[in-house]
């Protein structure tokens, strides 16, 4: 596989890719930005990718322990690399396997956060990418949000955090999976692509959304303002410059 190494979180991080198909994206700095992890907590990254959110939080947040779970292994030996190559081999560890059948002993004891990425998409209501390791990374497979939701709750102790990013709209599909899972007191936090669409539907206007629940906690599930992430030009605006660029939290809930 031919790879790419390019800077991401205004040059934090050096990471190395696929030169086609699947790429680094906005969506798991984003995500890394939204968890509230401090200082000696544990954090499972599931489907972790190449480790881009893993990395980023440990950048963010020092004195974290980050295991990442990743079904593909190209993606998973490249992800060890690139904690190796960023100085974070020490904190942040990679396993090749899947939420369906997780390794023994994974969550034991349980994590304080879970933070998720899924694939975006249904089975049958997309064009896969042709590239098989995008396919497997943005079309969901054999585990569905249920599964993952399930999955979260599996391997985080009671009141711990789980945070995952998806597409507006699927929010209430989301929602109701990590519900279901018995997580409670949700956040639903839309990611904006400009100000004016704020004044639109959610499960049209918004580009993506984070949800971060926590396991056990009661309360309903809360809509907030978000975050609008360009100007009428295309740029980024400066909240979102912030997290994007210079490892700012996001502060979801």
């Amino acid at each position: 596989m031919e790879t790419t190494n390019d800077l991401v979180l205004g040059g934090r991080l050096r990471m190395t890719q696929p030169k086609r198909g699947y790429r680094i994206a906005i969506d798991p700095i984003l995500l890394a930005a939204a968890v509230p992890a401090a200082a000696g907590e544990r954090v499972l990254d599931a489907g972790c990718g190449v480790g881009t959110a893993g990395l980023a939080l440990a950048r963010r947040v020092d004195a974290i322990t980050i295991t990442g779970l990743e079904l593909q292994a190209v993606l998973a030996d490249l992800a060890r690399c690139n904690a190796e190559d960023n100085g974070l081999a020490d904190s942040c560890s990679v396993i090749t396997g899947d939420i369906l059948d997780p390794p023994p002993g994974l969550g034991d004891p349980p994590f304080d956060h879970v933070m998720a990425n899924p694939p975006f998409m249904k089975v049958g209501e997309a064009t896969p990418s042709p590239d098989p390791v995008a396919a497997t990374a943005t079309v969901e497979g054999d585990a569905t949000l249920l599964d993952w939701a399930a999955f979260a709750a599996r391997m985080i102790k009671r009141g711990g955090c789980v945070t995952m990013i998806h597409r507006a709209d699927r929010a209430a599909e989301l929602a109701g999976a990590l519900v279901g899972a018995g997580f409670g007191d949700l956040a639903i936090f839309p990611l904006w692509p400009d100000a004016a669409s704020k004044d639109g539907d959610l499960a049209r206007a918004a580009r993506r959304v984070i949800v971060q629940g926590r396991l056990g906690a009661e309360g309903p599930s809360r809509r907030l303002d978000g975050l609008v992430l360009h100007d009428a030009d295309g740029g980024f605006l400066a909240e979102a410059e912030a997290v994007l660029r210079h490892a700012a939290a996001l502060p979801v809930a």
